[in-house]
């Protein structure tokens, strides 16, 4: 039978920009909930029996790192790793979130990969949304913030990244929902003229396929592209005529 751990009590508050976590708090829980995890483990070692793998002897052993034969050990026990699958998982998952947020699935994919029993994997996950130290509606608000703001990036691209990162279909809708259509504009606008200057003697059909083909490259849906760079081209004294077609 599984043996439940010891978890954090209290969740880490979300907010903040994607690039940093939810904010101050999130890693400060991951780094004291690890902390307290190292704690336990040290006097597992230090006065556990023999039947827990990590006696007097064990202990020795790995504070030593080395065999009686003086031989660097590979032992797990002998190197104070546990062998429980949970504990094994939760400490993946706290080295994981430390300085940096992640959705459910990322930490999933990771538990996979260094082959932790699918029990105890969802064991870990669940208890890490319980506490808040897994929120994806927290991580996806944040990434469409700092990614509109911080690359120019529209409602479309944000959608694609999200979606490689396991963020379930709702809650992507809802955080891209929060972006304002003339915000998106705006945004639009300023890489545009961020943009226009590099152009300038080229003709008015290749300045406007570049400058059109970077912000479909940003997610840019094609009738606001191009009333965008029309309108810019106009500004500069470009005739626009037949640029209502689209390109």
């Amino acid at each position: 039978m599984t043996r439940r751990t010891e978890w954090p009590d209290s969740p880490a508050e979300p907010g903040g920009d994607a690039g940093a976590g939810y904010g101050p708090d999130a890693s400060a829980a991951a780094r004291g909930a690890a902390a307290d995890d190292a704690e336990a483990r040290s006097r597992s070692r230090e006065g556990a029996g023999a039947g827990s793998g990590f006696g007097e002897g064990a202990g020795r052993r790995a504070r030593s790192g080395t065999r009686s034969s003086g031989f660097p050990s590979s032992s797990r026990a002998e190197k104070g790793e546990p062998r429980d699958p949970v504990e094994q998982a939760r400490n993946i998952c706290l080295r994981l979130l430390t300085g940096t947020p992640r959705t459910r699935k990322q930490l999933a994919d990771a538990l996979r990969k260094r082959e932790i029993p699918d029990e105890a994997a969802e064991e870990v996950l669940a208890r890490f949304e319980d506490v808040g130290l897994i929120d994806d509606a927290a991580f996806a608000g944040a990434w469409v913030e700092s990614r509109h703001h911080g690359r120019g990036l529209a409602r479309r691209a944000l959608v694609r990244e999200l979606r490689t990162k396991g963020v379930d279909s709702a809650v992507i809708d809802e955080a891209v929902g929060q972006l304002d259509p003339d915000q998106e504009e705006e945004t639009a606008r300023e890489l545009v003229a961020r943009k226009l200057r590099s152009t300038r003697g080229l003709d008015r059909d290749k300045r406007l396929r570049r400058l059109a083909g970077m912000l479909a490259r940003k997610g840019y849906g094609e009738g606001m592209a191009l009333r965008v760079v029309r309108q810019a081209l106009e500004e500069e004294g470009e005739d626009t005529e037949g640029l209502d077609e689209p390109f």
